[in-house]
């Protein structure tokens, strides 16, 4: 046996607390000299949340295991508890080797700090000495692309910045364990792509274990040979091989009905201006559910806004992905056309696709909308569309639905 992390029944609990309000009767019939105290903190009851929940599993040195599940599915909260960030309710974890940790953003760094103080700081922790660090500290500079910043403090860094140092120092001062939950997609895509060759590589050649979090499935696949999937603190597939534990995802994600709209508290921005409904129609503008490809396909976002004037500068965007997690496109009137005008306070846009371009399968809908480049809200998963494949070259034949594909316009001639 070469196990590196042994998970047995780990479990954490949080006591949520919710503040009930009180009649107009109480307050009616009750002293207000004896009970203002009472009424302004309001009566609370207490309820048990288990964020993880009976988890158990064996990673062996070397593997790269990816982490899955849907937001609230308990990746971070099992990752913290590994990383010794949140002590367990339950259960025991047992690893053999340093860890390094790349959680959430400012985590592990002090803001007061240089960068380069920073640095020798995360390796101590580490337990390296100083002539250790040293030693890597050109290679963790290099990778890291801010030299020129090296002796700011790091509560002046951008978040990106943040992301590309706290990475260099994880990968290059050598752990045995590298934990490494979503904080990269806060980097651009060509630093994405470099941190994740750089865990192929300190996996492959220096034996590395990896434990990743992602909802980027083609990342996942690409880097991960095992995977576990997480349903609700539960694991929903115990530790696979990694292509298993993404199809058993997909199912999942598949199998789950959307929340409406307007009752969704998991999103982003400013919130002045609110999605709170996404509809999708078909050329008879009826509401429907399943598209076909190369049909008509209209996309209506209604909004409100908490102000009651006219809204200027205004941008809607839709990004469409698969239920894998692979992104296929991006539209908005920003890219296509100008921000709206004097919109008024409430109401609905639309967005007309008059051939429907991707073939077969569901895809998630993540939708939003901005104001003077601000953003104000945005909705992952707003809804679903179930796509059947059609006729998108009008010729009687079907592109093959073996894989999901985004379909164009092309012509073939013999001379030009």
């Amino acid at each position: 046996m070469n196990c590196i992390i042994k998970v047995e029944n780990l479990g954490k609990k949080y006591q949520l607390n919710h503040l009930l309000s009180r009649s107009k009767d109480d307050m009616f019939f009750s002293s207000v000299k004896n009970k203002a105290k009472s009424f302004l903190k309001g009566k609370q009851v207490a309820e048990e949340f288990w964020a993880i929940r009976d988890v158990s599993f064996e990673i062996q040195k070397g593997d790269r295991v990816g982490i899955i599940g849907r937001n609230g599915a308990g990746k971070s909260t099992l990752l913290k508890m590994l990383s010794r960030i949140v002590a367990p309710t339950t259960g025991r974890i047992e690893y053999n080797g340093r860890m390094a940790s790349l959680l959430e953003v400012g985590t592990g760094f002090h803001g007061d700090l240089t960068g380069r103080e920073n640095i020798y700081l995360n390796g101590s922790i580490l337990g390296m000495r100083k002539h250790e660090i040293d030693a890597r500290f050109d290679e963790i500079v290099d990778f890291s692309e801010i030299e020129k910043f090296l002796d700011t403090p790091v509560k002046r860094y951008s978040s990106g910045m943040y992301v590309r140092l706290a990475f260099a120092v994880a990968a290059h001062l050598d752990p045995e364990i590298l934990v490494v939950d979503e904080v990269l997609a806060v980097g651009d895509a060509a630093f994405q792509k470099k941190c994740l060759g750089k865990m192929q590589d300190v996996s492959a050649k220096d034996g590395r274990t990896i434990l990743f979090v992602s909802h980027n499935m083609p990342s996942l696949t690409n880097l991960c040979n095992k995977g576990i999937v997480l349903k609700n603190g539960t694991i929903h597939q115990p530790l696979c091989n990694i292509n298993d534990a993404v199809r058993s995802y997909v199912d999942l994600a598949e199998s789950i009905e959307y929340q409406e709209i307007a009752a969704r508290t998991d999103r982003q921005g400013e919130g002045k201006i609110k999605l709170t409904n996404c509809t999708v129609l078909n050329s008879e503008n009826k509401k429907v559910n399943i598209c076909v490809t190369g049909e008509k396909v209209i996309l209506k976002l209604d909004y409100e806004s908490l102000d009651f004037k006219n809204l200027d500068n205004i941008t809607f965007a839709i990004s469409i992905n698969g239920s894998d997690g692979t992104f296929y496109s991006l539209i908005g009137n920003e890219f296509s056309g100008n921000p709206f005008q004097g919109l008024p306070s409430s109401g609905a846009v639309y967005c007309i696709i008059n051939k429907w371009p991707i073939t077969s399968g569901r895809y998630g809908l993540n939708i939003a909308i901005n104001q003077n480049g601000f953003m104000q809200d945005w909705i992952k998963d707003a809804v679903f569309i179930d796509v059947e494949d059609g006729d998108y070259y009008g010729t009687g034949r079907l592109v093959p639905g073996t894989h999901r594909c985004v379909l164009m316009e092309n012509t073939w001639k013999e001379n030009l």
